[in-house]
């Protein structure tokens, strides 16, 4: 049976996947380009199924001691009077057990659960793969040559992985139509868990905080198509200040402080669509293979889902060209649905028109004004999409053959 695996990614899905593996008794190193862990970030949900297998990882309540715990949301006109306010599990359809955490916390308990079981080398990456009879043989830009039995690709929607071993990034991503930037912010607001939302036409602003002794983010959301922008930091801000130029509210603001910002972040809104998963001995995993985009809000739980169900298959399976067709197989269907989540969700991030604009602001304060049993009618329908999305797959029974924390 195959036993040695490289993992490239040390984010969610690549520690998630590593844990699993070593459960099962394989050997996996993995590689993260980033110096040392990932911190902060930005929030993500976890929901459904990706629940059960955090419960099933032993990290529950790991995440419930870091759960952001904010409370709601309150959308604003430029002069910041209040349109309408919703509480945070209304307006992101959250159910029971849901929860809400930063991904660097969720990232460093990814890796704690761990343990010394699992090798993570980091400020490195690969950089050939050469498939052998005997595995993998992967060069990496530092440290010296390797051969596994596998390679996984989990290192997100840009996969270097991914384009080593299945061509150009173009051939397989999927532009929604909109871009976001997130990034830490001095104009707090006095918020206390708490969001505050300013739709503009054409853009969104948002201010967040998870607690006052919390650093607020600013996020800002706009329409464009495909800018072509790549990782360049001053077309990327050069891009906001075009989108933001006549939205008030705090957009100046977060448009003074983005250049200084020690975080900032910024990317399109997008998806991965590959016809397969698997090439050879190498398998992509979470948001290389699958991504769903920030709009789905599920792209974590696909990833820890994911995770879960191919190092059962691996364990499972006589073979990895078997494992990975079980796994494509089992994941297919749940990701499709998390996918038109995201398509669906991309659409409704930003007002492009004036009358867009118009239209939900009267949406809001008809919502507001709605007796409580017909509101909660209205979120039941309105949660429904999301939480069928979020359980929308069948988990294994995968038995391990070793306890957690055993070599």
């Amino acid at each position: 049976m195959t036993k040695t695996v490289l993992i490239s990614g040390a984010s969610i899905a690549g520690p998630a996947l590593a844990y699993w593996l070593r459960r099962h008794g394989f050997r996996p190193t993995v590689v993260e380009r980033a110096p040392a862990p990932r911190e902060g970030g930005y929030k993500i949900d976890v929901r459904g199924a990706a629940i059960t297998v955090c419960e099933r990882m032993g990290i529950r309540a790991a995440i419930e001691s870091v759960d952001t715990k904010v409370r709601g949301v309150t959308f604003v006109t430029e002069k910041n009077k209040p349109i309408a306010t919703m509480e945070a599990d209304f307006m992101y359809g959250r159910g029971t057990g849901d929860a809400e955490l930063w991904r660097g916390d969720l990232s460093r308990i990814l890796v704690a659960a761990c343990g010394d079981e699992v090798e993570f080398v980091y400020g490195d990456s690969a950089t050939t793969f050469t498939e052998t009879g005997q595995g993998v043989e992967v060069t990496f830009e530092h440290g010296a040559p390797r051969t596994f039995d596998l390679v996984v690709g989990a290192d997100g929607l840009h996969s270097s992985t991914r384009a080593l071993a299945f061509g150009p990034e173009s051939d397989y991503l999927r532009h929604l139509g909109r871009y976001i930037s997130i990034f830490t912010t001095r104009h707090h607001m006095d918020l206390d868990r708490w969001e505050l939302f300013h739709n503009g036409v054409g853009g969104t602003a948002c201010i967040y905080r998870t607690g006052v002794s919390e650093p607020a983010k600013g996020l800002l959301m706009f329409g464009a198509g495909d800018l072509q922008v790549g990782r360049d930091v001053e077309a990327q801000q050069r891009a906001l200040r075009t989108a933001f130029a006549g939205i008030g509210w705090q957009a100046p603001n977060l448009l003074a402080e983005m250049a200084t910002a020690p975080d900032f972040y910024f990317d399109a809104v997008a998806q991965i669509h590959l016809p397969r998963w698997s090439t050879g001995r190498t398998v992509l995993l979470g948001d290389a293979a699958y991504c769903a985009s920030p709009a789905s809000g599920q792209s974590t739980s696909l990833a820890l889902v994911g995770a879960y169900v191919l190092a059962g298959e691996l364990a499972r399976q006589a073979d990895h060209p078997s494992a990975f067709a079980a796994y494509e197989r089992i994941m297919r269907p749940y990701v499709e649905v998390n996918q038109q989540l995201g398509v669906d969700g991309a659409k409704g991030m930003i007002t492009d028109t004036a009358w867009q604009r118009r239209l939900r602001g009267l949406s809001f304060r008809l919502l507001k004004l709605t007796p409580s049993g017909a509101r909660n009618r209205i979120a039941a329908k309105m949660h429904e999409q999301i939480q069928r999305a979020a359980h929308a797959v069948d988990l294994p029974d995968y038995p391990v053959t070793a306890p957690a924390g055993s070599r």
